[in-house]
Parts: C-alpha cells; sequence; structure tokens
C-alpha cells in the first residue's frame, strides 16, 4: 500500500523560509516522478514544483521559480521529497501536497500524479 505524508507546514512572517518534506512509501524505488502542488481556499490545486526519477529535469511555475527548491532523496524503503521555501509571500498561504507519479516526466498537471498525500497547511501573514 502507497503512503504519502507531508511534514513541515506553519505559519510564518512574509520574508521567512520553511521546508517542507514528503516521505513516500510502497512505490517501487527510484520509478516515480514526484511533485508539489498546493490549493489555496477557492481556488483549484496548482502545480509548484516537479522533480524526475533521477533529479535531472526539474520544473518549477513561474510564481516561485528562484524562491523556491524543490529536492529527493531515497533509501530502501522510502522516498523523500523536499521544498525549501524562502522569500515566503501572503500568497504562498495554501494547503501544499505532494504527489507521485509512474509517468517518468517533470509534470505540473494534477490529473498526472497517481499518489497524493493528505497535505501540510502554509499560513504566511504580512
Amino acid at each position: 500500500q502507497v503512503q504519502v505524508v507531508e511534514s513541515g507546514g506553519e505559519s510564518v512572517q512574509a520574508g521567512g523560509s520553511l521546508r517542507l518534506s514528503c516521505a513516500v512509501s510502497g512505490l517501487t524505488r527510484g520509478d516515480y516522478a514526484m511533485g508539489w502542488f498546493r490549493q489555496a481556499p477557492g481556488t483549484e490545486r496548482e502545480g509548484v514544483s516537479c522533480i524526475t526519477r533521477t533529479g535531472a529535469v526539474i520544473g518549477y511555475a513561474d510564481s516561485v521559480k528562484d524562491r523556491f527548491t524543490i529536492s529527493r532523496d531515497s533509501d530502501q524503503n522510502t522516498l523523500t521529497l523536499f521544498l525549501q521555501m524562502n522569500s515566503l509571500k501572503p500568497e504562498d498561504t495554501a494547503m501544499y501536497y505532494c504527489a507521485a507519479t509512474r509517468s517518468t516526466y517533470c509534470v505540473l498537471q494534477t490529473e498526472f500524479y497517481d499518489y497524493w498525500g493528505q497535505g501540510t497547511q502554509v499560513t504566511v501573514s504580512s
């Protein structure tokens, strides 16, 4: 059974930093591209960043480029995904979700992802 668990969301002041983590277990190790998404109240879920199986290809939404950094790690049983978020703005406030896709491509569209976590809340105050 695949499990996706996010952590690290907090309330911070604008200009601050946070590091989100995501632990994925139950997948065949190394076969999946992964991504971070976010959803603010009343809006659709949007892609924030993605990374391929090897980490060779990385993508970012324009709104977070140069502020957020995605990375991944893996051991024998668990894939771990990170999102370092710097220079946070109030408009970054949202529930952040981690997801994994069987596709080998780095994509920011939600429909390509097969496994999702429950999300972790990030709140940025001005």
